[in-house]
């Protein structure tokens, strides 16, 4: 068990996920498969070839759910009751087979619940894409990230109910 008990989360400790991952075509095409989401901008090359984008897109909830599994080993591995809340979901720029994603997670809030017996936990999940600026679509030529070259693509605020360590 890595997570952390409600005790040790700290209103404003942001948490830099250690592991990475690039997503490949096939990661992209079996999530669509398993979700049965069958846009063709995720899956028909010859559709996606005549889109602003120019090919196709990595669907956004795989991102976002990627975003998730990465955080879980420095949050909440063992440590969680249960996932009680997504909110204020965006997906800023977009992803594409082969861009390798990080995400990093932000406590935002926490607070005990009624009966004292566990904790409240809001975090702000940010992903990127590391490897360039590619895929930037507001028109202002950056490439949204940090010094690094790192680009936002997906961002939301994740609620969970937490143990607490006294109680365990």
């Amino acid at each position: 068990m890595t997570g952390l008990y409600y005790e040790e989360f700290e209103v404003g400790e942001t948490y830099e996920h250690e592991k990475r991952r690039t997503i490949s075509e096939s990661d992209n095409q079996q999530f669509c498969d398993m979700t049965m989401n069958q846009q063709p901008l995720h899956l028909d090359a010859d559709f996606a070839e005549d889109t602003q984008f120019g090919e196709r897109l990595v669907n956004g909830l795989y991102t976002m759910s990627l975003a998730v599994g990465l955080s879980i080993p420095d949050t909440t591995d063992g440590t969680i009751v249960a996932n009680l809340s997504y909110d204020g979901v965006e997906h800023p720029n977009p992803v594409f087979h082969g861009d390798t994603i990080r995400a990093q997670s932000t406590v935002t809030d926490k607070r005990e619940t009624s009966d004292g017996e566990r904790g409240v936990v809001t975090m702000h999940v940010e992903a990127f894409k590391v490897n360039g600026g590619r895929g930037d679509d507001d028109g202002d030529g950056g490439d949204n990230g940090d010094d690094d070259g790192e680009t936002l693509v997906c961002e939301f605020d994740r609620t969970v109910l937490s143990l607490k360590r006294e109680n365990q």
